[in-house]
């Protein structure tokens, strides 16, 4: 790998890294990792402070990958690196190197890197999840629809190796960080869209 490579992905990294969930929780008093389900994403934000702060929660989150891929794009990196940057920002984000490798589930990150990489492909994911969350009101069930349908339209239309390559990761990190939402799922105990989170320790 060249060091241009190399440089390319470690700023992507550090982009996805910033934990938004965390910063915002924190202006309201309120530690977001011991909140609800301790995760630093939308959902949790949502659960633990409302509509508003989940919302802001979300488009810094899918923007910072966006704007990764973005810059990325700008300075002439396609291909297989284009790839790299997306999966970077999501890593990035699901490991923050700011939070000792520990983050969120890199749902809108990965909305946001997939909307500037193919926007076809994204819309259709996003309609299909949307539709999932309005019929079961399980966000985990529309984010793992969405994401896994993303991929096979991408694979359909006859998106390159490279893009498909970077799809099918970014879903496999979607399930890995699910896999605890899949149990409950299974078991009837993941919470629905609109249910409040446990509010446990805050911040002075």
């Amino acid at each position: 790998m060249s060091l241009y490579a190399l440089v390319t992905l470690l700023l992507a990294y550090l982009f996805g890294s910033v934990p938004a969930g965390v910063l915002i929780a924190r202006l309201y008093g309120v530690n977001i990792r011991e909140v609800g389900s301790g995760n630093i994403g939308a959902t949790n934000v949502l659960r633990a402070l409302g509509w508003g702060p989940a919302l802001v929660v979300f488009a810094f989150d899918m923007f910072k990958g966006g704007l990764a891929v973005l810059i990325a794009r700008a300075l002439g990196v396609d291909g297989w690196l284009l790839g790299g940057v997306a999966l970077a920002a999501v890593l990035g984000h699901n490991f923050s190197v700011f939070l000792g490798f520990k983050g969120g589930k890199g749902v809108a990150t990965s909305f946001g890197t997939v909307l500037f990489l193919d926007p076809e492909v994204a819309l259709f994911g996003l309609v299909v999840a949307l539709v999932v969350i309005a019929l079961t009101r399980y966000v985990s069930a529309g984010s793992l629809t969405g994401t896994s349908a993303g991929l096979v339209y991408a694979a359909f239309v006859g998106r390159p190796a490279w893009e498909l390559t970077a799809l099918a990761l970014l879903v496999a990190l979607v399930f890995w960080t699910h896999r605890e939402n899949v149990v409950r799922l299974q078991q009837g105990k993941e919470r629905r869209l609109g249910e409040k989170a446990d509010r446990k320790p805050r911040y002075p």
